[in-house]
């Protein structure tokens, strides 16, 4: 490899590196989605069945200390059901009212009291044969605070590429010039449960199924340039 000589400038030249970093935590969000199906031969009764359903579920919900805030409902709807008549068409049987909560719950930690599993297990015994449960995602409440440590680590990682290639070609790192955040790298997605169904059984109540929150990680990517000296 050449040197420069003494009083030679070095020709003008840059070095580009991409950093990718990561943060990693036990999520401390959980949403869980919550559908009521009920079934009945008029509109009416369907849809005031889901109803009551849905306010029994809610009342479930805030008394075990679920704001009403983190309570939405995301569907509703009405269909007809129907079989198929040999010689005679479709032949409406009756009606099936449907109503989709999303519920976020905020104290999921190892002391909560009540936890989310019981939670859960509490809404299905007030909602009787009538709920579905449809899953659930894990997420934290400050994505920021965790996307600055990402973004720090990808940051150190960017820089340490390119001191090393600047080392290799006998050059030292010199200004910045171009920082770029590689914003099509979104986060991973958080654990997801399938869609399960939640019937009860005669006389007994919905005993609480254990969640484990795990880790989950959010990621950030960086492009850096620097003018080499």
């Amino acid at each position: 490899m050449s040197k420069k000589k003494p009083g030679e400038t070095a020709a003008a030249g840059t070095v580009t590196t991409f950093g990718r970093g990561t943060a990693r935590a036990t999520p401390d969000l959980m949403r869980v989605t919550i559908s009521i199906e009920a079934r009945a031969a008029k509109v009416a009764l369907a849809y005031g069945q889901a109803g009551e359903r849905v306010a029994a579920v809610t009342d479930s919900l805030r008394s075990n200390g679920v704001s009403g805030t983190d309570i939405a409902t995301s569907g509703l709807s009405v269909r007809t059901e129907t079989i198929w008549v040999e010689g005679g068409g479709s032949k409406i049987t009756g009606y099936l009212a449907t109503t989709d909560l999303t519920v976020a719950l905020r104290d999921i930690g190892e002391n909560a009291d009540p936890g989310p599993a019981a939670i859960i297990a509490n809404c299905i015994d007030a909602g009787g044969d009538d709920v579905r449960l449809g899953g659930l995602n894990l997420d934290f409440a400050d994505q920021n605070g965790l996307l600055t440590q990402a973004r720090d680590a990808a940051w150190d990682n960017a820089v340490i590429k390119a001191e090393q290639y600047a080392t290799r070609a006998g050059r030292a790192l010199g200004p910045v010039l171009e920082i770029t955040e590689n914003t099509a790298a979104v986060p991973p997605a958080s654990p997801r449960l399938r869609a399960v169904s939640a019937p009860m059984t005669e006389g007994y109540g919905a005993a609480p199924v254990p969640v484990e929150l795990g880790e989950s990680e959010i990621s950030a990517t960086v492009r850096a340039t620097w003018q080499l000296d």
